[in-house]
């Protein structure tokens, strides 16, 4: 048993269980040990949420990196796309994820600063921007977690219509990314500057 091993379980228990029944008395007869010889690899049970939720993250922490030729807003669409896709893949991922700390995640999130900074976007508004768009999509995938958890069978009356949470998501990320045009100076990547007159 290592520490990889006891991560991967632990995201197989909380698909199993959701994260309100994980623990590490859970884990441990799942894995076929003592309680105690988990605490080998994680000290307490935050420390394994945490490296729980970095592994969860794994398929949007592996996605491309922007590249200058790309068009900033397609790639700001779609790594918010990608947030939510991988949120999506484990249950309660949302759950699992708020609060955590991208400390892996730093080059990465500099380097898609950077990108947006050369397409002509202000740093303040971008940083803004990507702060924004990640809350809004942890906050829509937490939404759209618990209701399916929260399925019972009752209708919607007829005049109220059932919520499509992919549909209602595209509308508010369009409305970030149109708030966003508003302080960006290029309509692509980085416009050369203009010859004198």
């Amino acid at each position: 048993m290592n520490r990889e091993t006891v991560v991967t379980e632990a995201l197989n228990l909380l698909d199993d269980v959701g994260l309100e029944t994980v623990s590490t008395r859970r884990l441990a007869k799942r894995l076929g040990v003592e309680q105690p010889s988990l605490y080998y690899h994680f000290r307490t049970k935050s420390d394994l949420l945490a490296a729980m939720a970095q592994a969860a993250m794994a398929p949007h922490a592996n996605a491309p990196l922007p590249s200058p030729e790309d068009n900033w807003r397609a790639w700001f669409l779609e790594n918010s796309r990608s947030f939510r896709r991988t949120l999506l893949m484990r249950r309660d991922g949302a759950r699992l994820h708020a609060g955590s700390t991208p400390t892996g995640d730093l080059g990465r999130i500099r380097h898609k600063m950077a990108f947006l900074a050369s397409s002509g976007v202000p740093e303040l508004q971008a940083q803004m921007a990507m702060l924004a768009a990640g809350r809004y999509t942890v906050g829509c995938v937490l939404e759209e977690q618990a209701d399916a958890e929260q399925q019972t069978g009752d209708t919607l009356p007829d005049d109220v219509p059932a919520l499509d949470h992919e549909v209602a998501f595209e509308a508010g990320l369009a409305l970030i990314l149109g708030g966003l045009e508003q302080h960006t100076t290029a309509s692509g990547p980085a416009s050369a500057p203009p010859s004198p007159m």
